[in-house]
């Protein structure tokens, strides 16, 4: 049996990295609020990025 595992790579790197942002957004509302406004717009347009580039992965 050989499975070729370099396919799988990005679409686990992203899932990993879509899960660093989603843990960093539930952690803003510790943050001050100056901190906050600078970071979510950051976040949220990082999160959009990520998704759109997992939906165009081959499946």
């Amino acid at each position: 049996m050989n499975i070729d595992f370099e396919k799988f790579f990005p679409h686990h790197d992203l899932l990993i990295e879509i899960g660093r942002i989603e843990m960093a957004m539930e952690t803003l509302q510790e943050r001050a609020e100056n901190e906050r406004v600078m970071l979510q717009p950051r976040l949220e347009s990082r999160m959009v990025r990520l998704r759109t580039a997992l939906k165009s992965l081959p499946v």
